[in-house]
């Protein structure tokens, strides 16, 4: 299905990812309504030091907020001007894209025509069980939901039939949102097969590079713009971004210090579910040093970083900071958000044009 042309950014897009954390696996309702009101700051400060874009994420755990994300973004678009609002990601395989649709539509109209979203599969597996389904059908589900958002992007009548839904029979999908095609990316973690479906749908690809080194994803976007190219889509419009951990400070020992604690607290706890090794201050060096995917350091330190990082993949949009992972203090994080939008961004445009 060849995407309506939309109007495209000419800069690289420099946003902020969030899942709502709380840093707690049990949290009081006082500490998830500190939590909230906090998020809603960050994402008000991001709007004013003129962060481009703002995403919350989608989990069924404790210790995350963002089970509705469009919610969270609803109440941050009534107190922000101009920063995008997006979903990254809304795990679409567990989800009727109907209602995914009209909930972003809905942000749209809230936030006068600022939101996006980005799908994905999700890297953890609560949803399919939460929401009834096998996780054994984790692709197809996929596949065949993103088709049938597709088509409901299009603002055409609806005729549509599957394996994981009722079918449709010309039905229009309410409410209509402000932008026309209301903006969909699509997030993955790292499978050709998706950079492969992303392509071919024309769609924008985002990709969560979260360890290893940067420049091993270059065959994955090389994979996404030949499949699109292949499909007839404009080169143009196959835009990559990168959702990566990343922290500012005014000194790059600063931000090292600061990021590592909570870093390693919460991937360790991770690693107890995964059976991944914990993390050791070797492993962080490398993760933030020239090659590693961590973006941590200084305003140089990240402008130099995402500059390398825009080079080894061949070409960027967009790049968002991940740092709720960090277990960071609310106002380590407000300050990283003011030098990131007061040097980070005049630093990397005026290098970038």
């Amino acid at each position: 299905m060849s995407q309506p042309v939309t109007p495209l950014p000419q800069h690289l897009q420099i946003g902020i990812d969030s899942f709502a954390a709380t840093n707690t696996p049990t949290p009081t309702p006082t500490e998830t309504t500190t939590a909230v009101a906090q998020l809603l700051d960050q994402i008000g400060h991001a709007d004013t030091v003129g962060i481009d874009i703002f995403g919350i994420g989608e989990h069924h755990r404790p210790e995350y907020l963002d089970a509705s994300p469009t919610t969270l973004l609803a109440a941050a678009a009534s107190q922000t001007q101009r920063i995008r609002l997006t979903t990254a990601v809304t795990v679409l395989s567990a989800a009727d894209p109907v209602r995914v649709f009209q909930n972003h539509a809905t942000l749209d109209i809230v936030s006068k025509g600022r939101a996006e979203m980005i799908v994905g599969r999700g890297s953890f597996t609560e949803s399919f069980p939460l929401f009834g389904y096998n996780f054994d059908d984790y692709d197809d589900l996929f596949a065949e939901k993103l088709d049938l958002l597709l088509k409901i992007q299009s603002q055409e009548p609806v005729t549509w039939s599957g394996q994981f839904r009722a079918p449709l029979v010309n039905q229009r999908i309410y409410p209509p949102p402000v932008q026309h095609p209301l903006p969909i990316w699509v997030g993955i973690g790292g499978t050709m097969a998706s950079c492969i479906r992303a392509g071919e749908r024309g769609l924008p690809l985002m990709i969560a590079i979260i360890g290893g080194e940067t420049h091993r994803f270059s065959g994955h976007v090389a994979t996404y713009k030949q499949a699109g190219i292949a499909a007839g889509h404009n080169p143009d419009q196959l835009r990559v971004g990168i959702h990566s951990l990343g922290y500012v400070a005014k000194r790059r020992e600063d931000a090292l210090n600061e990021f590592y604690p909570g870093y390693k607290r919460v991937f360790d706890a991770l690693g107890r579910e995964r059976g991944w090794s914990p993390i050791t201050p070797s492993q962080f060096e490398r993760a933030t040093g020239p090659l590693g995917a961590l973006v941590v350091g200084s305003p140089e330190d990240v402008v130099a970083k995402i500059i390398r990082h825009r080079q080894a993949l061949g070409g960027l949009s967009r790049f968002t900071f991940q740092m709720n992972v960090a277990a960071l203090p609310h106002d380590a994080v407000m300050q990283s958000i003011a030098l990131i939008g007061h040097e980070v961004i005049p630093r990397l445009r005026d290098k970038l044009g």
